[in-house]
């Protein structure tokens, strides 16, 4: 049997289980430690209750960030702009709890069983969800599943644009206009269709076109300048780390240190995030996520302009030159 095809069925061996040692790695590891970590939450109320039960908070140690508030109307306005996930007024009456379930429903669900948990038996804590998640999507299922199609999408626009041979300021027109028909399509299904979005729809086509063009140019930016092996790396960038590390289906905040904040600098975590931000909170807090992605997308393009002036025919078929001519016909 000759070395070369030897070589490569040890090569398939090896690889299909590293695949899927690091597939289950970067997907079932963060799910599996899910808890919070510097959360914030905010404790509106006086002195001395709400210094007691900031205390409580604080005895699980690193879980909480806690924001002190002087009454409800404070709290509840830092729970809309996005400043913490729910906020505990404490009253003479006793606490009630602020949530926004669209903000996410498993830190709403946290914060609501440890807030009755650290109450005396029996005590009745009112719970108001000032955010509220959509009807049609109440536990935010339907946007977390969202991230992968948008990852998907980015890599096979950026992967298509390489292997049909587009280059330069021709490959980013195509990147920029897949990515923008992208947002249309799929906010038509997600906010027209399905109703899980909610905020001003041409807003949310924006920011899935502005997540689709990140990752899409990072992942042509890459082939442009290392050829077809940047496509897999790009690949393993936005869809294994990016769409698991995201936070979308809990919150950045409740997974493993470093992932949540690896997720955030990375197109599907940060158009997540900001999707949340247009589409439930006004667009509350969006400025951070707006600039990454804007980043990737800017740095993204600039590398297949760049890549394909470097290195002219690497990829897809080399334009013709006019200037080529045709060798002498000798008799």
């Amino acid at each position: 049997m000759p070395a070369a095809p030897n070589r490569r069925a040890v090569a398939v061996i090896l690889l299909v289980p590293l695949i899927v040692t690091l597939s289950l790695w970067a997907f079932a590891w963060p799910a599996a430690r899910i808890a919070p970590r510097d959360l914030p939450v905010g404790i509106a109320g006086a002195a001395p209750a709400a210094d007691q039960l900031q205390s409580r908070f604080e005895q699980r140690e690193g879980a909480f960030e806690i924001h002190r508030y002087e009454d409800e109307a404070a709290a509840r306005e830092a729970v809309e702009d996005r400043v913490v996930y729910g906020a505990v007024v404490v009253t003479g009456e006793g606490p009630r709890l602020l949530t926004a379930s669209a903000a996410s429903p498993v830190v709403s669900q946290l914060l609501t069983e440890a807030v009755k948990g650290a109450a005396p038996a029996g005590t009745d804590i009112p719970v108001t969800d000032v955010v509220a998640a959509p009807e049609a999507d109440p536990r935010g299922a339907a946007l977390g599943a969202s991230i992968l199609p948008l990852a998907l999408a980015g890599v096979a626009a950026g992967a298509l644009v390489n292997v049909m041979g587009l280059r330069g300021a021709r490959a980013a027109v195509a990147l920029t206009g897949a990515a923008g028909l992208v947002g249309i399509a799929a906010t038509a299904v997600a906010h027209s269709w399905l109703g899980v979005l909610t905020g001003d729809w041409w807003t949310e086509a924006g920011v899935i076109g502005l997540t689709v063009l990140a990752i899409a140019s990072a992942v042509g930016g890459l082939a442009a300048l290392l050829g077809p092996k940047g496509i897999g790396v790009g690949a393993l960038l936005m869809v294994l780390l990016g769409n698991s590390f995201s936070g979308v289906t809990s919150a950045p905040q409740l997974l493993p240190e470093p992932v949540g904040m690896i997720g955030q600098w990375l197109p599907p975590g940060a158009g997540g995030s900001l999707l949340r931000s247009v589409a439930f909170f006004d667009g509350a807090a969006a400025g951070g996520a707006v600039l990454t992605l804007t980043a990737w997308a800017v740095l993204g393009l600039a590398a297949v302009l760049v890549g394909s002036r470097r290195r002219p025919g690497q990829v897809g078929p080399a334009e013709p030159s006019a200037n080529r001519r045709e060798p002498a016909l000798t008799g």
